[in-house]
């Protein structure tokens, strides 16, 4: 079975939870710059999540160009991310309606973990589906960025019971370390094609 149908629905999926976070945002009172003083929390928070949401949407794309068929198990994993996925908005609204209050920001920091253990989950499934010869494995290496993110998001949840806005900066951090798609897919992509076409020659 190819990535197509999977692919499309997640897609589907990423455009409604960013359709229904931008219909939370409420019409401010007034005219002037001042109205959007005590949104300020709620649109911050949104802009946070788009840019999370964006980066699911570019690195599971680029994680489907390495994948050449998926199996019954592929499916249930990807359901799994897009149900914490699906969760992004309530914790964005959460966070964003009570200023970055300690228990919405650990929850919204609780999510933001789970999505990303989940993402590591659908990896693995992948590159236990593709065997010894796996292509998403060579491009993902070791995953040194998966881990420090997951680290840095346990780290920020304790923390936001602490000093919140610390909290909101580790994930600042995390969505600007994967804020650009994932070049080592990239550059893998590169290789093999250099290689095809070199052994062409």
């Amino acid at each position: 079975m190819n990535t197509d149908r999977m692919e499309a629905f997640s897609d589907g999926v990423i455009a409604i939870l960013i359709t229904i976070m931008v219909l939370e945002l409420r019409v401010p009172h007034g005219g002037d710059w001042t109205a959007l003083r005590p949104m300020l929390p709620v649109l911050l928070s949104y802009l946070l999540s788009f840019v999370f949401l964006g980066i699911y949407w570019n690195n599971h794309h680029h994680m489907m160009i390495l994948t050449d068929e998926i199996s019954g198990a592929i499916l249930w994993a990807n359901l799994h991310l897009l149900f914490w996925l699906s969760l992004i908005p309530f914790g964005t609204a959460w966070m964003g309606e009570n200023h970055v209050a300690p228990l919405p920001t650990a929850i919204y920091g609780g999510i933001l973990l789970l999505a990303a253990i989940a993402y590591t989950i659908l990896q693995q499934a992948i590159i236990h589906r593709q065997g010894a010869g796996s292509k998403l494995k060579a491009a993902v290496g070791e995953d040194r960025k998966g881990i420090s993110s997951a680290l840095l998001y346990a780290a920020a949840i304790p923390l936001a019971f602490v000093r919140p806005l610390i909290a909101v900066a580790i994930y600042v951090v995390v969505a600007t370390i994967w804020l650009v798609p994932d070049r080592r897919i990239e550059e893998h992509l590169s290789r093999h094609t250099e290689d095809r076409q070199t052994r062409r020659a």
